[in-house]
């Protein structure tokens, strides 16, 4: 039996809703791997601040003190901040012409 031009149609409709979900989903995908890239790089700068830094040091361990999951927690367990040498920013090189 020949199909009737009404059963083509919602073929067709359903066709495209199936396209248009795929398309949502796969801008969904997108947006969301973008979003993991841009917590991961700002996390590591963060951290590689940290390192040099006793305020962001002092920053990172509360954020880590009041993360909710134990699992969480423990993933920074062996991190060690700041150097004790460092009490604040880097520190610029000296002036190559002596000026101070």
């Amino acid at each position: 039996m020949a199909e009737t031009e009404l059963e083509r149609a919602e073929k067709r409709y359903a066709q495209a809703k199936a396209r248009l979900q795929a398309l949502r989903n796969r801008e969904a995908t997108k947006q969301r791997k973008l979003d993991t890239r841009r917590k991961v790089i700002l996390g590591g700068a963060l951290l590689d601040l940290a390192e040099r830094d006793s305020g962001a040091a002092a920053m990172v361990d509360r954020l880590v003190r009041n993360l909710s999951r134990d699992q969480d927690r423990k993933a920074f367990a062996e991190w060690g901040g700041a150097t004790s040498s460092d009490d604040g920013p880097p520190a610029l090189p000296p002036d190559p012409d002596g000026s101070g």
